[in-house]
């Protein structure tokens, strides 16, 4: 198979969370990943790769240091499923912080200035 190939894929996300668990570099990756972006103690299902629960995950949104609040947002906005993303995030902090989150967003950042666009011509956002 080429690199689309699904059980080649999997076969390597195996390999790096074995290789992470032996290693010992996060005490969290044999936990399982959640859904639940209530519960403190879980681990977020879309920071798969971070050794942190959704309650420190909350604290890093809260950072008095505007760059790592900045980028921790990004990541939620670049791999949280777009329903669970205003579970985590207040529209108006992102809009504040929007050109500092830009750097981090990666592919995901067209979307997400196209719906803030889009929102702004709807009239449901004032201009910037």
């Amino acid at each position: 198979g080429g690199w689309l190939d699904p059980s080649l894929a999997l076969r390597r996300l195996t390999t790096r969370v074995a290789i992470t668990a032996v290693r010992g570099d996060a005490a969290l990756m044999g936990q399982p990943l959640s859904c639940d972006l209530d519960d403190p103690s879980a681990r977020p299902y879309f920071l798969w790769n971070e050794d942190i629960t959704v309650g420190d995950l909350r604290a890093k949104l809260q950072s008095p240091d505007v760059d790592e609040r900045a980028l921790w947002m990004a990541r939620v906005m670049r791999e949280a499923r777009y329903q669970d993303v205003f579970k985590l995030l207040r529209l108006t902090d992102i809009l504040s912080l929007l050109p500092r989150i830009d750097r981090h967003l990666g592919r995901s950042r067209e979307f997400w200035h196209w719906l803030i666009e889009g929102w702004r011509s709807d009239g449901l956002l004032p201009r910037a």
